[in-house]
């Protein structure tokens, strides 16, 4: 009798990441709320500690900031290295149908980290170098799409990268905004690792890239009006958008003020205002993403008017741990689960990566350094913001997911972009230390690099 208990058991046990678990095969038809529950915790469990492990390698030996590994990682536990080598293994733990619940806690992680981003841009710099930021910003969009306009129709030429029939005027406006990116969330994250969070240079490149990404989302919406979407998505998204920022931009500090003052005569933030707060992040997160931009920049937005002072120091140290921790490294791993790097695979194939690699860090980096000192920055500040601009990230990789959704791209392409994201991404931090971090840091402009873990800038 017990025997057969514990082998009952024991095949129970062995069934629980199939679909459906261990339910009976008469009985299951889809997954279950508990499936869904049972395969979360668990790919939890593997992000959390795979992140925090890539992270410390990448920080220890190769100099890069934890959120660079947290890409890495994301990557590796997708098709391209995890279901490569360990395919049924990969397809237990991350099976289709949970995709969409990942997703919804990288959007709830990576809008709620650019929300307590907003909340630290200091907008006195900004105001003292609105001209420089609005310089490179421009740059950072017009020298893509001029490269775009020279190297799209070479690319139409090749069978498979872009989808049969596409217009050359459409293919190279998702190409400009493929490389007008600048991956906000992770130029955020490099920022505040890197000491920057406070500096003029750091403001500058987060408001330079903060424009530049809501153009190239901008550009996406008209890209898929002409895919059989209609026009009204870009005139919602841009609209919509512009509408909604501006309101937030004249009023939200007058609407959110009586918070900050219930804080400050208190002494602390109660769990009433962090509710009030959460959910004016969600609603704000909610409208940018249902116009067709972004739920970042949702967040980021309203954090930019958020009362100052004890709120922000009490909002901080009540969600940041949270979302640094916990919800954000879904983000990264959604959309590594979206990535091959097994697709470039002939000699053709990689030289033509190499141009879309060559072409995007030209059109970024040496455009916003150009532009900087156009605007009369000096030398050494004009390479680290062109450094810093360089970066893409994963929000590359969420615009190159959505044209493989959609059609507009093909596989092979999608990976030569998901090669050039990585690449721009990894070069980051090494090339803003050496062209800025580190004689910064040596004449005490900016504070040692230290090995702990960096969050927000405090």
């Amino acid at each position: 009798m017990f025997s057969e208990m514990l082998e009952s058991a024991i095949e129970t046990l062995s069934k629980v990441l199939d679909p459906n678990g261990p339910a009976q095969a008469a009985t299951a038809s889809s997954f279950t709320p508990t499936d869904f529950s049972v395969h979360f915790f668990l790919q939890l469990a593997i992000i959390i500690l795979t992140c925090r492990i890539v992270g410390k390698l990448g920080q220890k030996y190769l100099g890069q900031p934890q959120v660079v590994g947290e890409m890495i990682a994301g990557v590796i536990l997708g098709p391209s290295l995890f279901g490569y080598f360990f395919a049924d293994a990969q397809a237990a733990v991350f099976p289709g149908p949970t995709k969409n619940v990942l997703y919804s806690g990288a959007q709830l992680g990576v809008g709620l980290y650019m929300f307590l981003v907003g909340t630290t841009l200091q907008l006195d710099h900004f105001k003292s170098k609105a001209k420089s930021a609005m310089s490179v910003s421009f740059a950072g969009i017009a020298a893509p799409f001029l490269i775009a306009i020279w190297l799209t129709p070479w690319l139409l030429t090749v069978p498979g990268l872009f989808t049969p029939g596409i217009s050359q005027s459409s293919a190279t406006l998702f190409m400009g905004a493929c490389i007008a990116l600048t991956a906000f969330p992770m130029l955020a994250r490099i920022i505040n690792e890197r000491g920057l969070a406070k500096t003029s240079l750091g403001t500058l490149s987060l408001a330079a890239g903060a424009f530049d990404d809501a153009v190239s989302w901008c550009v996406l919406a008209v890209v898929l009006a002409t895919f059989g979407a209609g026009p009204g998505v870009a005139v919602l998204a841009i609209g919509g958008g512009l509408l909604y920022a501006t309101f937030i931009i004249l009023f939200g500090r007058k609407i959110f003020a009586p918070l900050g003052r219930i804080v400050e005569r208190e002494g602390e933030m109660s769990m009433t205002v962090l509710g009030i707060t959460i959910a004016a992040f969600c609603l704000s997160a909610f409208i940018m993403d249902g116009v067709g931009i972004h739920a970042i920049f949702g967040g980021f937005i309203l954090g930019v008017v958020m009362p100052r002072g004890l709120f922000v120091e009490e909002l901080k140290k009540k969600v940041e741990p949270l979302a640094v921790v916990l919800l954000l490294p879904m983000f990264f791993t959604y959309s590594g689960l979206n990535t091959r790097m097994d697709m470039v695979n002939t000699v053709p194939l990689l030289l033509i990566a190499l141009v879309i690699l060559a072409g995007s860090i030209v059109a970024k980096f040496g455009a916003c350094y150009v532009a900087a000192r156009v605007a009369g920055e000096d030398n050494r500040t004009a390479l680290g913001i062109g450094a810093l601009m360089n970066s893409r990230g994963l929000m590359e990789l969420i615009i190159i997911n959505i044209g493989l959704q959609k059609g507009i791209i093909g596989p092979t392409l999608f990976s030569m972009l998901v090669l050039m994201a990585i690449v721009t991404t990894m070069m980051a931090s090494p090339l803003f230390e050496l062209v800025y971090g580190r004689k910064a840091r040596e004449s005490g402009e900016l504070g040692a690099l230290e090995k702990k873990d960096v969050a927000l800038a405090d």
